[in-house]
């Protein structure tokens, strides 16, 4: 559980520390905007996903995949606490276990608000689909700007990142991993 009142004498002694003035009338009450604004951005370290899937998950003989594509994210670098943003497409091919739909962006939520790395995101919403669903197959390709790249150090605006990772057939047969690289790459409607 995040500390709401430490937290903000940090942001206190951040501010005071770069030499701005806390009495100043728009920073007054910046230190406890921050502090909220963290505990959003972080929220995901107090999600537990059995909670997040709340029973969603059903038995059905399907066996085609089933593919979420340009799942909007937001987190925080670990490294300089900056965003790095994107998206995230997911694909599984069942194996008697379907998931909601709704639930794989929240999967996404949930290891996105949290301080990450992209690498770790994108492996830790596969494993977790795999582990839950027990499918033939996952896979999923995270895509993302990185502010701490783009806003300072080697400061490329137009540079991202892609990650992957796969489990199953997607590893295993190339025409799988090839038809699920298709279809992220065509254009929504």
């Amino acid at each position: 559980m995040i500390k709401i009142k430490e937290l903000e004498t940090s942001v206190k002694d951040i501010i005071n520390n770069i030499g701005e003035d806390l009495k100043r009338e728009g920073l007054v009450e910046t230190p406890h905007r921050v502090a909220k604004t963290y505990e959003f951005l972080t929220s995901g370290y107090q999600k537990d996903i059995s909670k997040v899937l709340n029973g969603a998950i059903f038995n059905e003989k399907y066996d085609e995949m089933v593919l979420v594509k340009d799942i909007d994210f937001y987190s925080l670098c670990e490294h300089h606490l900056l965003p790095f943003y994107g998206k995230v497409h997911v694909a599984y091919i069942p194996d008697g276990k379907i998931v909601g739909l709704s639930k794989i962006p929240r999967i996404v939520d949930v290891f996105s608000r949290r301080l990450q790395v992209q690498e770790r995101m994108t492996q830790q919403i596969a494993d977790t689909l795999n582990e839950y669903l027990e499918p033939q197959g996952v896979a999923v390709v995270t895509e993302a700007f990185h502010m701490c790249m783009m806003m300072r150090g080697v400061q490329k605006q137009n540079s991202s990142a892609t990650t992957s990772a796969v489990h199953g057939i997607f590893k295993e047969d190339a025409r799988t991993r090839t038809e699920f690289l298709n279809l992220i790459a065509h254009k929504n409607l």
